[in-house]
């Protein structure tokens, strides 16, 4: 409960509210939330994150060629890691860069899909297990949700199952989709709901006279949803129509009370964030003590025209992200949401033309209050075409950091117990150290 919160509490409700703040601080007790946002298409992490120091910049500029930033103020932000080295933000993320310096955001380096560890020398001679399919966007969203080659359940999606005791017997979804039904939040008990930000969820017909002949039609309507008919397909289905029916309902009781003080940005990973709060502001009445849920921003395939579409992607992630931290301080629960980004791979070092192409390692955002914020974890990589960290000659990185390591140190801060962690990320034994120290 911090003084933004409390203030709201009482101008928007007088002192009547007053009584309830001890309760609302603990229900926060042992509450927490997983934000995925994935950023579609191949998010380009070089001109995301770039070296700063001269010899590394210089190499940069090198690699990069016409895709390269130019070393100014105006397209770069100036951040430094704890052990000193200079790195920069491009100019789009003007938003999160405070965040950095308030130590809320941290960056994983050159991070991705990988069976085992694996060397230039290995992929090249083709003696490394390696993901299916590396450079196909459709194969690698799956597996970067997946965790692995191939399963019908996400890495959070189990996650979720591991700490399902948690949530007691609340029946309200542990795990939402705000961008469609994504394998992401499905597990093998947890099953993801999927909920359009802002969508009315009301059935039609209820608008009759008198207000108990629509009363009944609902009633019906719930007696049909709970009819155990022994078809898998159609209970399941039921239960969709359930859970979006009681969540209408809280919403729209949510949306008679006062409003998160907050400002979104008018995107559509603004309203998508946005949502996320509100479902987050309703734990009280839903009973849930673990959720995750799962965002995403398309349009990063970004073979031309790069530079001004990549900055205006970045532009609407970091005032999103920016923007839904503060609603957690308005909530009080900064430190108890983590927010995260994933991306299906990262891009060439080498430019085609006006943008690039296909490639495999990638650096990702963590923010919170609970992150061990401005600082890079992981390895940065070695920025020559044909380097140690290239895989061909075009600068496809290999990462040094698994999805396996990023995911675990979320999974294990949201509260899946180490004995756990196997069966959420079944390569993880394959790595040394799951724990990259970020949360």
């Amino acid at each position: 409960m911090n003084r933004r919160t409390l203030l709201r509490l009482i101008t928007a409700g007088g002192l009547a509210r007053f009584s309830n703040i001890g309760a609302m601080a603990q229900s926060n007790d042992d509450y927490k939330a997983l934000v995925c946002i994935f950023l579609f298409g191949g998010n380009d992490g070089h001109n995301t994150l770039i070296p700063r120091s001269q010899a590394a910049f210089n190499a940069y500029q090198r690699a990069r060629g016409s895709a390269a930033l130019p070393l100014n103020e105006v397209e770069l932000l100036d951040i430094t890691a704890v052990n000193g080295t200079p790195y920069a933000l491009n100019s789009g993320l003007q938003a999160i860069h405070p965040l950095w310096v308030q130590r809320k955001l941290a960056v994983v380096a050159n991070a991705g899909l990988l069976v085992r560890p694996t060397t230039r020398d290995e992929y090249l001679k083709g003696t490394a297990p390696l993901p299916a399919q590396l450079f196909s966007h459709s194969d690698q969203v799956v597996q970067m949700q997946a965790g692995v080659t191939s399963s019908g359940t996400g890495w959070a999606g189990r996650a979720a199952d591991a700490v399902q005791p948690l949530n007691q017997a609340s029946s309200f979804p542990s795990s939402i989709s705000l961008s469609g039904p994504q394998l992401f939040s499905t597990g093998k008990v947890v099953q993801s709901a999927s909920l359009i930000p802002d969508f009315q969820m009301n059935f039609a017909g209820r608008g009759i006279w008198p207000p108990a002949a629509s009363d009944a039609r609902m009633t019906a309507l719930q007696e049909i949803f709970a009819l155990d008919n022994g078809l898998a397909i159609v209970q399941a289905a039921n239960k969709v129509r359930r859970d979006a029916s009681s969540l209408a309902e809280l919403l729209q009781a949510q949306d008679a009370g006062p409003a998160l003080p907050t400002v979104f940005p008018s995107t559509e990973l603004g309203a998508q964030l946005r949502q996320v709060a509100k479902i987050i502001q309703l734990r009280a009445q839903t009973g849930m003590r673990r959720q995750i849920f799962f965002c995403s921003l398309s349009g990063f395939d970004t073979h031309a025209r790069q530079n001004w579409t990549h900055w205006d992607l970045l532009r609407q992630l970091g005032e999103g992200m920016a923007a839904f931290y503060r609603a957690t301080e308005d909530l009080g629960l900064a430190d108890r949401v983590t927010t995260f980004t994933e991306s299906e791979f990262g891009r060439t070092l080498q430019p085609s033309g006006s943008g690039s192409d296909h490639g495999w390692g990638n650096h990702f955002f963590v923010m919170g209050g609970a992150v061990n914020g401005g600082d890079l974890y992981g390895t940065f990589p070695d920025l020559a075409l044909g380097g140690p960290d290239d895989a061909n000659s075009r600068g496809v990185l290999i990462p040094t950091t698994s999805l396996d390591q990023y995911g675990a140190t979320l999974a294990s801060w949201f509260g899946v117990e180490p004995a756990g962690l196997d069966t959420v990320f079944p390569n993880l034994r394959n790595f040394s150290g799951p724990a990259l120290g970020f949360l």
